[in-house]
């Protein structure tokens, strides 16, 4: 027969370490309060599991005439408390050891100075205190008493059948304690005043109350310190405890998850980052920075530079009083304008604002920036826990501020390709020369022959093309062949500054794109990333696995 192994969940020191980390992950974005108390606790696991593992720590805890005192007394086997009737007795805790060797540093952490040796025999490894009354009339009292419930390692609840039901003792500790059920007991005392058939009346009202309390799986043992009665099964039930030597592992465990499920209020799943929820922003930041003038400008400011680069010689000069569109918005260009443009260093980068001369923003861009930086927030929240939800839309605009700088800088080192010289230009210009020099030359010759005419001077032998001299072939066919070379040069130009210009365009988009991921996006994912891991250390601090 095949056996199925029970699956082990994670260790104690695991759930401590995921409650530690649950609690850093939360620090800022939920209560003070829920963080504190995880920190506490944390600290608490660490300090107690550095002690006597070996001692059981069980305090008798209950109202003012329980019997505390009596049954403290009747388990230690001799009289080491003082018994009252109606008054508190018991105003700081005091403790029975059974073999309390090693169990010094532990009193010393749970701050119990009144140690006994106990006389009973049995029960090695238990540490018993004798609280005061959680009822007490004195402040001091009940302040020692919600200490050292949360420290000991296992509870027993102390009540009598006239005060079983109170309210302080139900609301103030059991049902806040309901995920102690496996460190806990309670002892019904002084039910030898109660005939036989009223005890089990009296103990299955208390067991409805304790399900009421959440508590129903707690063992109830009625007793009787005066008589005995009763007494026999409850040091079976303390020896079994402590001879399990688990009891202080469940209650830092059920610490450990009692302090997760108040920090669980920042629970649940949220959807992610919508695949295409930047399209709008990045939309919106284009449109913002200017993006369509500076691709129109950039088509412009090719044909300029064309013109001025492969002209007609003649009349390119005229050209160079028109002032350059990517000059105008100082996108890509040097100081001199016969310079041709250079990247600037890092160090000319590093801290320089206002790049370039782009438009600012209008009050209609502006807040469709925000509503897009709005919709990247909301849109990552949803599903999220408020606290969490509030952080992840404060991370959508963490650094709006910076956006317009950033935007503006990834502009200007992106158009800086815009205005970068075609090869072609090049050999056009020189062609350009060679065709006035050609032209001039036979200007410069037909003003030679003109003035050796006029001076009635022997005329040279002239070279003729055909019917034509090739003086006028020069002038006329250098003036006709630049003309023809700046028409076919403009219709590149035109060409080749709309690829320029949509080349550009993808550019700076791009460049926009990567500054809403740095600027925008990332901070979103990171506050995403910390919620997932934030859900996955309480799910391993609660050990739900």
């Amino acid at each position: 027969m095949k056996l199925l192994r029970r699956k082990e969940g994670p260790s104690l020191d695991t759930r401590v370490s995921a409650l530690l980390e649950a609690a850093t992950l939360g620090e800022g974005r939920l209560p003070e309060e829920a963080v504190a108390a995880a920190r506490a606790v944390a600290e608490r696991a660490g300090a107690r599991t550095g002690l006597s593992l070996d001692h059981t720590v069980a305090a008798l805890a209950g109202a003012t005439g329980s019997g505390k005192s009596s049954l403290y007394n009747a388990l230690a086997g001799e009289e080491l408390a003082a018994v009252g009737v109606t008054r508190p007795t018991t105003s700081t805790a005091q403790a029975a050891l059974w073999d309390g060797e090693g169990a010094g540093p532990l009193l010393d952490w749970l701050d119990v100075p009144h140690r006994h040796s106990a006389a009973d025999a049995d029960g090695s490894g238990l540490v018993l205190l004798d609280l005061p009354d959680h009822d007490s009339i004195r402040l001091s009292h009940r302040l020692e008493v919600d200490r050292l419930v949360e420290l000991v390692d296992l509870l027993v609840w102390v009540v009598d059948p006239q005060k079983y039901a109170d309210a302080a003792l139900h609301e103030r500790y059991l049902r806040p304690l309901a995920g102690h059920r496996d460190v806990m007991l309670v002892v019904l005392n002084q039910v030898d005043r109660l005939p036989p058939q009223a005890v089990e009346r009296c103990v299955g009202d208390l067991r409805r109350l304790l399900e009421g309390d959440g508590l129903a799986d707690v063992p109830v043992l009625a007793v009787s310190a005066r008589t005995g009665e009763g007494m026999a099964v409850l040091r079976s039930v303390l020896g079994e405890r402590v001879a399990a030597r688990r009891s202080w592992a469940a209650r830092l465990g059920a610490d450990v998850a009692a302090a997760a499920a108040h920090l669980g209020v920042a629970e649940g799943e949220g959807k992610g980052l919508d695949k295409g929820v930047d399209k709008g922003l990045r939309a919106a930041l284009a449109r913002a920075a200017g993006v369509p003038l500076v691709v129109a400008a950039v088509a412009k400011g090719h044909r300029h530079r064309a013109v001025v680069a492969t002209g007609w010689p003649v009349t390119r000069w005229l050209r160079r009083f028109r002032p350059d569109p990517l000059r105008r918005l100082r996108l890509g260009m040097t100081a001199s304008p016969d310079a041709r443009p250079q990247l600037p260093t890092p160090e000319e980068t590093e801290g320089i604002v206002g790049r370039t001369s782009v438009p600012g923003a209008s009050a209609v861009q502006r807040a469709q920036v925000e509503i897009a930086l709005r919709d990247v927030g909301a849109s990552a929240a949803a599903g999220l826990p408020a606290p969490w939800a509030a952080a992840v839309r404060h991370a959508a605009r963490s650094h709006a501020a910076e956006l317009t700088d950033a935007v503006d800088r990834a502009i200007a080192m992106t158009s800086l390709d815009a205005t970068r010289r075609p090869r072609w230009w090049s050999a056009v210009n020189a062609l350009q020369w060679l065709v006035f020099a050609a032209m001039l030359a036979g200007g410069l010759w037909l003003g030679v022959l003109f003035g050796m005419d006029y001076l009635r001077l022997p005329q040279p032998p002239l070279p003729t093309a055909g019917p034509v001299p090739w003086p006028t072939v020069l002038l006329a066919g250098g003036a006709l062949a630049g003309v023809l070379v700046a028409l076919v040069s403009r219709l590149l130009a035109w060409l080749g500054g709309r690829r320029r210009a949509r080349r550009t365009g993808k550019a700076l988009r791009t460049a926009i794109a990567e500054v809403s991921d740095r600027l925008v996006l990332e901070p979103v994912r990171e506050e995403l990333d910390r919620h997932a891991r934030f859900t996955e250390a309480l799910r391993l601090a609660r050990a739900d696995v």
